[in-house]
């Protein structure tokens, strides 16, 4: 039976609006999730351009798994004040595609105290020479079946790490019994290897951002199975209607993060709450 528990009231100081610019306005002061032992919260965050997840423990720990698009520095920034955040512990960069902005991360470590990148090859031997604090750092390059507790009773494993087109880092975290997939690659032979994974019946599962139509097949989205489907839409992005055909014929709970919204994810021993933050203009 799936569990889903919709959590109608959050804990939530000041109204929620934004301005004309793409960025949270501080009338926004925070957001407190009150995590207690045992629970952790992943948080999926809107931008004009590119993604992010927030991953958040009980001792205060954070972690961020990328950090926008081109030119999203102040979507982002907003994004972690409004969660509480004032240090990162890792930054975990997935998508090797991605459009790297050097001057950005080294704001982003300078500011959040950031001590690690964990990252692909590929990316690692990118940001090696373009860090500013890269006596300060560790950029460690993680392949397939790289595996490590994160967050308390939370373990990342890397599932797959290519090199190729359309491929990158998919990771699955691990919280007590919840599987969340983190998929950044669609490639043919990324999919055949993830076929051969245990990876059936994922509770979260987070689509790759740049999937072209065709990508992904209704095979590789019925062994998921995913309780839960999270998309990053972008404006003017059009979605593949036939893998939203596919998520529904596996009654998968559909959530689409776009510009000035998110979905957070709040996650104990047994259960999870869905948490969707729209961020309303003012009349």
């Amino acid at each position: 039976m799936r569990i889903l528990l919709l959590l109608m009231t959050i804990f939530v100081t000041g109204t929620f609006s934004v301005q004309a610019e793409p960025f949270i306005s501080e009338k926004v002061e925070n957001i407190d999730l009150k995590l207690k032992e045992d629970e952790a919260a992943v948080s999926f965050l809107g931008f004009t351009k590119g993604e992010a997840i927030l991953l958040q423990g009980p001792n205060d720990k954070n972690i961020l798994v990328n950090a926008g698009g081109k030119g999203t520095k102040a979507e982002l920034e907003a994004w972690l004040s409004l969660y509480g955040v004032k240090e990162i512990s890792a930054l975990f960069l997935t998508n090797n595609g991605q459009e790297l902005s050097f001057d950005k991360l080294n704001q982003l470590i300078a500011k959040y105290n950031i001590k690690e990148i964990i990252t692909t090859r590929e990316i690692s031997n990118q940001l090696t020479g373009n860090l500013e604090q890269i006596k300060q750092i560790s950029i460690l390059p993680w392949g397939s079946g790289a595996k490590k507790e994160i967050l308390p009773q939370m373990t990342a494993e890397v599932q797959f790490s290519g090199h190729e087109q359309d491929e990158g880092m998919d990771l699955t975290l691990q919280f007590f019994k919840h599987t969340i997939f983190l998929m950044s690659s669609f490639s043919h032979q990324s999919e055949q290897i993830l076929l051969k994974k245990n990876l059936k019946d994922v509770n979260i599962f987070k689509l790759p951002h740049y999937t072209r139509e065709d990508s992904l097949s209704g095979k590789l989205i019925e062994y998921l199975n995913p309780q839960i489907s999270i998309l990053f839409a972008e404006e003017k992005q059009k979605l593949d209607r036939d893998i939203l055909d596919d998520l529904h014929d596996t009654w998968s709970e559909i959530y689409l993060t776009k510009k000035q919204a998110a979905t957070t994810i709040k996650l104990t021993k047994t259960n999870y709450e869905v948490i969707t933050i729209p961020i309303m203009p003012e009349e």
